[in-house]
Order: C-alpha cells, then sequence, then structure tokens
C-alpha cells in the first residue's frame, strides 16, 4: 500500500509539499502607477513653449551666422580701404600674398587703359614690374630695410620703360636664376631688365 508513496501516483500528493505551498502566500500584483491626465489646454502650452525655444535658437543661430559675415564682410573693406589709400581716393588695388614664396603681388594702372603687375618677392629681395601694354619685365633690388612703396616703385618703373622706348636700349637679363618663382613666372615670355 505504501508502494506509490511519494513517487508521484495518481491521486495521491506528499502531505509535506501541501503544507509548503499552504504557507507561502500567492504575489501580490499591483496596477503601475498612471500619470495623471493632462488636459488639452496644458497640452497645447507645453507645445507652445516647446516651439517657442526651437524658434528662440534658430533666430540665434541666424544672427549669429549673419554676424560673422558682416564680420568678413567688414575685414574686406578694411583690407581694401588701406590698400586704396588712407583718404579713399584713386583706384582701389588687388593684392595677392604668398607666404610660402615670401611675395606680394599687386595689380596696378599703366597709363590710361592698360594695366601693370608689381611683386615685391620679400626673401630675394627684388621688386619685378610687368607692363602688359609692353613686351619687357624689370626688376630692382631694395635695401632690406627700407622698401620703396608701391606708388613710387610704379612710378620708377614707369619711368624707365619710358626711358627704353625712347631709345636706351639696356642688354636683357641672361641669367634669370637670380628671380624668384613668382617674377620668373610673370617675366616668363619677355625678357627682363634692370631698373
Amino acid at each position: 500500500a505504501r508502494v506509490g508513496k511519494g513517487t508521484g501516483a495518481l491521486g495521491e500528493m506528499d502531505d509535506s509539499s501541501k503544507e509548503a505551498l499552504m504557507e507561502e502566500a500567492p504575489p501580490r500584483y499591483t496596477e503601475s502607477p498612471r500619470l495623471p491626465c493632462i488636459p488639452h489646454e496644458l497640452k497645447s502650452l507645453l507645445l507652445l513653449v516647446a516651439l517657442l525655444v526651437v524658434a528662440l535658437v534658430v533666430v540665434n543661430v541666424t544672427f549669429l551666422l549673419l554676424g560673422l559675415h558682416l564680420s568678413e564682410s567688414h575685414a574686406e573693406t578694411v583690407l581694401r580701404m588701406s590698400i586704396q589709400g588712407p583718404d579713399g581716393e584713386g583706384t582701389p588695388q588687388q593684392l595677392a600674398m604668398s607666404k610660402k614664396e615670401r611675395t606680394g603681388t599687386f595689380a596696378v594702372r599703366d597709363g590710361l587703359n592698360a594695366s601693370a603687375t608689381v611683386v615685391y618677392d620679400y626673401s630675394r629681395l627684388l621688386v619685378g614690374y610687368r607692363s602688359w601694354r609692353q613686351r619687357a619685365c624689370y626688376i630692382t633690388r631694395v635695401d632690406k630695410d627700407n622698401f620703396p612703396g608701391l606708388d613710387a616703385v610704379t612710378e620708377s618703373f614707369q619711368r624707365r620703360q619710358e626711358e627704353e622706348e625712347v631709345g636706351d636700349k639696356a642688354a636683357p637679363l641672361a641669367d634669370r636664376s637670380v628671380l624668384g618663382t613668382t617674377i620668373n613666372i610673370l617675366c616668363s615670355a619677355v625678357p627682363v631688365f634692370w631698373a
């Protein structure tokens, strides 16, 4: 009669396991707390505040970018004004600088309807001049402590160019190795004369 006890035979169950199950209470499941219902007016107000914050951020970023653009334009204007002259008269000069070559290149007027290019080569202490109405380049050496101004250089080279036209023919420079890269490129297709 005792053969099936505890072995799981049908209709019979161990009394000790019944007691263990009875002592433990079943777990209690509670509802998770819910957020209180937000009224429709409050939802609309929160949405309006969020949109207002986004709009303020967009406006601030726009003004910052506009300010950056205006400051760049102002810096360019100051550069143009300083090249044009302190009194604002004369034609504005165009300038290109090369840190690597240590040169400054200016486009200047040469007569009524012509232009010329002046190159300051600070590493070789040379100034070069090329008029686009004449097929010649002129160079001169300068003192490292006393670089002449653009107007003085232009006037000097134009005077030298007029002397050349009158008949003072000098021999062109044979050895172009004394010239820097920028002046060599500027004067590559024309003879070079010392001024």
